[in-house]
């Protein structure tokens, strides 16, 4: 072999979702330096960068963060991802556009002045879902960003056409949802919305009824399918297509709060899309997005990860809250960010501050051998739930002991549906193909 790459060898380490407003860097906790080792040993290392990196230039849009927050943070951060190990980023997820086609762009200002990679977003849609290329001793890593949860205003990146500009914004995957309810629920529906006059939110046409963006339709019972936009299937594909001949090794970064019939469940149209990408010549996809882990599949011979959860969560300790979110609250302009947090949790006692799944996942290893997938390991991680202060919590550290096996044995519950096996071994989870 002349190069290095030839041998078909690499190391690839995932994150889930990083919602991150403070620096990494001065903590000194053994398990928390361990952790970082293993995100920097990585050839190459992705997270979902769940935060947008400017200093207020674009002003919030108006529906954005529902229950949530507008995720902002100091450029000056993007460094400290770069110090754990981070090489690349995803950015498109529903977050994209808190802050308008302004924050979209000063996002990836920011990030190209700190030269960390990024997709998933652009000045059009085809940059948007073109892929970024990472160097690496073992090869050049194509990395495209998408997601399947739409950003507010249903925002999407645009190509020029004429003398029409493009529209800065994220790779979204549209979708539609197909409702089948009994007959006597279609037709009160039906009734509903033809004496309600719904407008042109509710079209109701034979044995079709179109509402909010979702269709129903008369059958035995309640089911639910969703099946993937062909134009957004076929632009991603393409991309996934034009970088398996581009590079050596290709990851799809996926984002999707979508569920099937429960939120432990992918919805039926990410799984499709996952596998189409494989098919096209994807070797992972990397899911996150559900703000909870998900399971894992092996499909033909490559790895699904159909989501790692939080793996920062540092979402209620942002400084700036625009008057959109204290309106919404109901709070006053005597209010501060520290109310709206106090408020959206009932002083921590509601939502994600008493659910301590959203505070447990795993940095995810794939090791590739001569090409073909060798094994996965999954070392358990743990983002301070315990300490019930927001000052604190939301870094993470390796977990150990009972809140180790309580998440590999998650995963491995989660994982068996898809056929997949995992094996607890010395405080990690191990998954061998075949």
């Amino acid at each position: 072999m002349i190069y290095e790459e030839q041998a078909g060898d690499v190391h690839v380490a995932l994150v889930g979702d990083s919602l991150i407003s403070r620096k990494l860097s001065p903590f000194r906790e053994p398990r928390y330096l361990e952790m970082v080792e293993i995100i920097r040993g990585g050839d190459v290392s992705v997270t979902n960068s769940e935060t947008l990196f400017h200093r207020y230039e674009g002003s919030p849009v108006w529906d954005s963060g529902p229950g949530g927050t507008y995720v902002t943070c100091d450029p000056a951060i993007i460094d400290e991802l770069k110090w754990l190990g981070i090489t690349a980023v995803s950015t498109a997820n529903n977050h994209a556009f808190d802050y308008g086609e302004e924050g979209i762009l000063a996002n990836l200002r920011n990030l190209d002045e700190h030269s960390l990679p990024h997709a998933g977003t652009g000045r059009t849609l085809s940059e948007a879902a073109a892929p970024v290329y990472v160097d690496t001793p073992k090869g050049r890593v194509a990395v495209i960003g998408v997601t399947l949860s739409v950003p507010a205003a249903g925002h999407r990146a645009g190509d020029p056409r004429g003398i029409t500009k493009g529209r800065p914004g994220a790779n979204v995957l549209r979708h539609q949802v197909t409702n089948t309810v009994p007959r006597p629920t279609f037709d009160a529906l039906k009734d509903a919305g033809r004496n309600l006059a719904l407008g042109p939110a509710f079209r109701g046409d034979g044995d079709e009824i179109n509402f909010l963006g979702q269709k129903f339709v008369a059958g035995d019972g309640y089911s639910k399918a969703s099946e993937a936009n062909r134009f957004d299937l076929d632009l991603n594909l393409k991309w996934v297509a034009d970088a398996r001949r581009m590079a050596d090794w290709v990851i799809v970064s996926m984002h999707n709060h979508e569920r099937g019939r429960s939120a432990d469940e992918p919805a039926e149209f990410a799984r499709a899309f996952a596998h189409a990408c494989i098919d096209a010549g994807a070797d992972v996809i990397h899911g996150h997005g559900p703000h909870q882990d998900r399971g894992i599949e092996i499909y033909n011979g490559r790895p699904i990860f159909y989501a790692l959860g939080n793996f920062i969560m540092q979402n209620d300790v942002v400084e700036w809250e625009p008057w959109d979110l204290f309106v919404r609250y109901g709070l006053g302009p005597e209010a501060t960010p520290a109310d709206i947090y106090d408020f959206r949790s009932n002083n921590d006692t509601r939502g994600q501050a008493v659910e301590p799944i959203r505070w447990q996942s795993a940095v995810a290893t794939v090791d590739f051998c001569g090409g073909k997938l060798d094994h996965i390991t999954l070392h358990p991680v743990d983002l301070g739930y315990e300490t019930k202060k927001r000052s604190q919590r939301g870094r993470p550290v390796l977990a150990d002991g009972a809140m180790a096996e309580e998440i590999l044995n998650r995963f491995r519950g989660l994982s068996a549906p898809f056929g997949t096996k995992l094996e607890i071994e010395n405080g990690r989870g191990v998954i061998r193909p075949g």
